[in-house]
């Protein structure tokens, strides 16, 4: 018995590590790298939290789309940048970007809760 659970705290272990590794495609950036990308025109800033989490408080250039909507109808000849409230989420929307064949694609590192820090 004490040896099956050992192996499901195992297999548990590794399914979590490769969840939250960082996704071939998917580029990283701070906070503080993302403030000069907000004067450009040409990227899609995305943010995936909630509607009441975005009313809340967001950053303007970024549109709400939240963890689970449908995010293929975004244009695929741009950048697309996407933030959360601490960077889970948006790993997950970006994880999806490229399976859905999005090839420029940024992940905002530590999300909002990065902004508050900095």
């Amino acid at each position: 018995m004490e040896q099956w659970i050992t192996w499901v705290a195992l297999v548990l272990i590794v399914v979590m590590i490769f969840r939250f590794m960082p996704k071939k495609g998917v580029k990283y950036i701070t906070t503080k790298e993302l403030q000069p990308l907000l004067e450009k025109d040409d990227i899609v800033f995305v943010d995936v939290r909630s509607a009441n989490e975005y009313k809340e408080a967001h950053i303007p250039r970024f549109i709400n789309r939240p963890l689970g909507t449908y995010l293929g109808d975004l244009p695929k000849d741009k950048p697309i940048v996407v933030i959360c409230q601490s960077g889970v989420r948006s790993n997950k929307a970006c994880k999806e970007l490229v399976r859905l064949g999005y090839t420029d694609v940024t992940n905002v590192r530590r999300g909002m809760n990065g902004l508050k820090a900095a």
